[in-house]
């Protein structure tokens, strides 16, 4: 753009009468170099631009015309005001590179990505901000190996910025010395419990950090065929099955967040149930089920995932985020945290090696191609099982549009 402006310049000067004057293309093209180019480029527009306008007037013989030095002084002056504003912009930009560094400093030591491996178990995490570049808000969520089998805790604080963030460091400090030393799923409940009211004793006030805490803490046995839950006040986790079946453990026993206990207390209990080999256990913050499209509908997971069939959880994810981009249009109100973990089927080998991911193209044939239960939808991603089955749903994008009839939720364990 600097180039045409000094180009166009000069072709209007040329091709115009003498009263006038190319001048503003020429203190324009400096203005535009500062904030995208290099500091020498800045300077070289610059000098381009004074050159060719001094140029101009010595061909005219007019340099020596008030109205020819004016000219010149204006444009002299806006290229020495570019080099300014290139050297105020850069600044800028290596101060923000700086606190993304920082920002991803403390995600990587406040929420770190778990390993995909633990104790036998397929793992995979994901952290949406809504707000762009943003990394870390008031979501939460941790996975750890313990004595008494994998236990994993998803969570949302109450409220926004460093406060939450602060909120959610007390939370995973807490769950990481617990879930190592408690014997029981409701006795790491009841050290989070206690971890947010002395952090809100020492703010004068447990208001002051943010109120409450919504969680669901989760426990995988060592044996991994059974699973143990603790909900408190958080959306219900969800149980995918290989077949393509799909489960919602709602919790028998309605219960505060965590962090209210003033309000009202009674004893945690835990809810067993059944984890089978190929199952996966998604849990998630209420950004995912609050997300909405331009008419204001909520994204239904139950209804976009009941019948769905993934590679693993990894894939879950990556599909589960492009689908909910779909269904609100690439905007988000709220951040969003998932943690999918999948239990193997026997003798199942690495899924990186020998699961078959659908291709596009295989996902883009037309719904007749399949049958019943093979169409595509909007995200043109859905496509048939290759053995008739349950649509496979593949990684990034979305699942489709079919309407779920009810066949794919187990009516019991």
């Amino acid at each position: 753009m600097p180039a045409l402006l000094i180009v166009g310049g000069l072709f209007f000067d040329l091709m115009t009468p003498s009263n006038f004057t190319a001048s503003p293309l020429f203190a324009a093209a400096p203005l535009i170099a500062a904030p995208l180019f290099s500091l020498s480029n800045t300077v070289l527009t610059g000098i381009a631009s004074t050159l060719a306008i001094a140029g101009l007037h010595v061909r005219t013989q007019t340099a020596t015309q008030v109205e020819a030095a004016t000219e010149l002084v204006t444009v002299v002056t806006v290229a020495a005001l570019a080099v300014v504003i290139n050297r105020v912009v850069r600044r800028s930009d290596r101060e923000l590179a700086s606190a993304r560094e920082i920002a991803e400093a403390a995600q990587r030591a406040v929420l770190p990505t778990p390993a995909d491996r633990i104790a036998g178990l397929y793992v995979a995490a994901r952290y949406e901000a809504a707000q762009a570049d943003a990394f870390i808000g008031g979501d939460l969520f941790a996975v750890q190996e313990t004595p008494y089998g994998v236990r994993l805790v998803v969570g949302d604080v109450r409220g926004k910025g460093m406060d939450a963030v602060e909120a959610v460091a007390v939370v995973i400090g807490a769950f990481r010395e617990a879930a190592e030393q408690e014997s029981s799923l409701e006795g790491v409940a009841q050290r989070l419990e206690r971890a947010l009211a002395r952090e809100g004793t020492r703010r004068d006030g447990l208001d002051a950090f943010e109120g409450f805490t919504t969680a669901v803490l989760a426990e995988i046995s060592r044996d991994r065929g059974v699973l143990r839950l603790v909900n408190r006040g958080h959306p219900e986790p969800l149980l995918l099955y290989a077949d393509g079946a799909l489960d919602v453990i709602e919790p028998v026993e309605p219960a505060l967040p965590l962090g209210m206990a003033e309000l009202g207390a009674w004893p945690d209990r835990a809810q067993e149930h059944p984890y089978p080999a190929g199952a996966t256990l998604l849990l998630y913050t209420d950004g995912l089920s609050e997300a909405r499209d331009a008419a204001g509908v909520f994204y239904d997971p139950q209804a976009r995932l009941r019948g769905r069939i993934f590679p693993g959880p990894e894939e879950l994810l990556g599909a589960l985020i492009d689908d909910v981009r779909l269904h609100t249009g690439g905007g988000s109100t709220d951040d969003m945290a998932l943690l999918a973990v999948g239990r193997p089927s026997e003798g199942q080998q690495d899924r990186r090696r020998t699961v078959e991911i659908v291709r596009r193209a295989e996902r883009q044939r037309p719904a007749a191609a399949g049958g019943p239960g093979r169409g595509a939808g909007a995200g043109g991603a859905a496509a048939g099982a290759p053995d008739g089955g349950p649509p496979r749903a593949a990684p990034g994008s979305g699942f489709g549009d079919e309407s779920g009839d009810g066949s794919g939720t187990r009516s019991g364990p």
